[in-house]
């Protein structure tokens, strides 16, 4: 079950380049202006955020299978829209409607992961999630960009292509993962407010936040850093494919390295090295220099995404496991805003010294991973415990 859902992602990522091309679109081909173009996409982040909520609460709610199903059937249709257009607010409609269907499908999916996974073997699968991830995205970057040369309806129409894809092997293979009630009296109680009070949880989520907005300066003030050193945007091109090769390349090896570490242990050594990896920045001045610094926050990167997905498992109620993972997608969106917007003033008014309170950011949070770390592991311990006592409902 755990390598069709995997594919499910792997093809997923790969066919969907929409969202990576969208800006282009508008204004290359539909006419635009930066701003308008701006807003619409915008709308489809809007979409992003209620989706991340929605594809949680479903996921508790329905099952993960029929969440999938809906997400990648909806998608393939809206991308359909999309190659079908051209009334532009018939576009920014689409736009918001097709993020909610993108987001939809990650709590979702990880939820199924963690249903159908041992715990001991959590991390490799979460490492393997990640890598099809990175491996995904570097394709549907390459396909996008050779697509939008050629023809925006066509590679609309193949990323609607690949989205029924997903969805039929879905429909075909995946079976509904979600636990059967453990107690005798009926489902357990909570909803989406439970791991939005749930102290240790968000705890968690808020150090993880810090990370998400350390690591998206890469995205987001890094090509700023790299043309005020007179380089070319090719440069940056470079670094960016250069850090997801070292992911394809070193994200195997992770689990048989980690596997003995406690998880708070490695997630502070992950921050360790992407706030140093961003502190390098501050030194470069060439191609070099920057290699350096995408190689030391790539393995932060790297060794971050095991435990980071299997704390959420540990923390998460069996019945409200699509709710926690929604409220932790949640950061993306928020680090996706933050990120450039707060990096952009640091970097124009402290100009290096953005990169060493990056470092900063880095050591804070994996400061507060070893903090929390004895409390989580209690509660994970009491927890355990208390689902080996109580009977499975027969």
């Amino acid at each position: 079950m755990y390598w069709y859902l995997w594919t499910g992602m792997l093809i997923n990522r790969v066919g969907g380049f929409v969202a990576l091309v969208l800006s282009l679109y508008l204004t290359a081909d539909r006419g635009l202006k930066p701003g308008a173009a701006g807003l619409v996409v915008g709308l489809y982040g809007i979409g992003g955020i209620a989706g991340v909520l929605l594809g949680g609460v479903l996921a508790d709610r329905w099952g993960r299978r029929p969440t999938l199903l809906l997400a990648h059937f909806g998608a393939a249709a809206f991308v359909g829209g999309l190659a079908l257009t051209r009334d532009i607010p018939a576009i920014a409609a689409l736009a918001a409607l097709l993020g909610l269907m993108h987001s939809m499908p990650g709590p979702a999916f990880v939820a199924a992961i963690v249903d159908v996974v041992p715990a001991a073997d959590r991390n490799r699968g979460f490492n393997l999630q990640f890598w099809a991830m990175n491996l995904g995205m570097a394709a549907a970057s390459v396909i996008a960009g050779a697509l939008a040369e050629v023809s925006f309806p066509l590679l609309f129409t193949i990323d609607a292509a690949g989205t029924l894809v997903t969805a039929v092997l879905l429909l075909w293979k995946v079976h509904e993962t979600r636990p059967a009630t453990r107690t005798m009296g009926g489902p357990a109680k909570g909803g989406l407010h439970t791991a939005l009070t749930d102290r240790a949880y968000l705890a968690f989520v808020g150090l993880s936040l810090l990370l998400a907005v350390v690591t998206m300066q890469s995205s987001t003030i890094l090509p700023l850093a790299i043309n005020a050193d007179g380089l070319r945007p090719t440069v940056y091109g470079s670094v960016v494919a250069y850090a997801g090769l070292l992911i394809v390349a070193g994200q195997l090896f992770v689990p048989k390295l980690i596997d003995r570490w406690r998880k708070g242990t490695t997630l502070a050594v992950a921050n360790v090295f992407l706030g140093l990896g961003f502190s390098c920045v501050a030194l470069a001045s060439g191609v070099p220099g920057y290699l350096v610094a995408a190689t030391i926050w790539t393995i932060g990167s790297m060794l971050a995404a095991p435990p980071n997905a299997a704390v959420i498992a540990e923390l998460s109620p069996e019945a409200l496991r699509g709710r926690y993972q929604s409220v932790f997608y949640l950061i993306f969106p928020a680090a996706s805003f933050i990120a450039p917007a707060a990096g952009g003033v640091s970097l124009e008014f402290l100009g290096d010294w953005h990169w060493v309170i990056c470092g900063g950011l880095g050591a804070l949070a994996a400061a507060g991973h070893l903090l929390i770390q004895p409390a989580r592991e209690r509660r994970v311990a009491q927890a355990e415990k208390e689902r080996l006592a109580v009977p499975v409902a027969g």
